[in-house]
């Protein structure tokens, strides 16, 4: 639940840092590597959000808005601490700390990505318009933005592993996990968008609330590879320390 807020206040941020772009444009970006039946209506209630609010208020609650997030961030670290067998001695504080320093980065990393989803398909297409022997359409707002996902996927990975944990650890230790949660989540998006579209009947349980339910067991799917892939990473250091 806390990858709401944490939407919220980086999509309000990345409004105010890229005011030439428009609210949707940006909740595009961050949604539109997500299954459709999934993506559609949370891009229409957070986009309400957005809109509705000014960006004053957003200001105001954007503290409760990165505490909220940071919960989030905070149960990743207490699963990686445990599938890594440390024990966390860090005081409260320090440790919430370093969650809000996450949302806070992260933030920042989105909204520098959403403008370049922006600027680099114009700049291409006007390098192209000067050189049409250019190939330029793998720079178009649909691959790139595809690219970009995946760089902002794999540096989440990454920094989760490298700095939530207790100890630090090469980043050799680290991409096995890393890897195979890519795979999996991508392999997960696919199948459960098949299942929705041809044997989901969540509507049926649900009613409105289909949509936001099927979002939920999602989630749960994802966090699951997640926690199994830093279990992964967490036996083999074992392995590795076994003699």
């Amino acid at each position: 639940m806390a990858l709401f807020p944490f939407c919220i206040f980086s999509l309000s941020l990345a409004v105010q840092l890229t005011s030439d772009v428009s609210t949707s444009v940006l909740v595009e970006f961050v949604f539109g590597t997500w299954p459709d039946q999934l993506s559609e209506p949370i891009e229409r209630e957070v986009s309400a959000v957005l809109e509705t609010s000014g960006s004053a208020k957003l200001t105001v609650s954007s503290l409760l808005v990165v505490f909220f997030a940071s919960n989030g961030v905070d149960a990743i670290r207490t699963s990686i601490t445990a599938a890594y067998s440390e024990t966390d001695m860090r005081s409260f504080w320090k440790a919430r700390l370093l969650c809000v320093v996450f949302v806070i980065a992260g933030a920042l990393v989105l909204s520098a990505a959403g403008a370049l989803t922006i600027a680099f398909p114009a700049y291409f297409e006007f390098v192209k318009t000067s050189s049409p022997d250019l190939q330029a359409h793998w720079f178009s707002s649909g691959p790139l933005r595809v690219t970009i996902a995946l760089a902002l996927l794999l540096l989440f990975l990454v920094s989760c592993h490298l700095w939530l944990p207790v100890h630090r650890r090469p980043l050799s230790s680290v991409m096995p996990g890393v890897l195979l949660t890519i795979v999996l989540w991508a392999i997960c998006a696919q199948g459960f968008s098949f299942y929705i579209m041809n044997f989901g009947s969540y509507s049926v349980t649900y009613a409105g609330l289909s949509g936001i339910m099927a979002t939920l067991i999602f989630m749960y799917f994802m966090s699951a590879i997640f926690i199994y892939g830093a279990e992964l990473n967490g036996q083999l250091a074992e392995e590795v320390v076994e003699p």
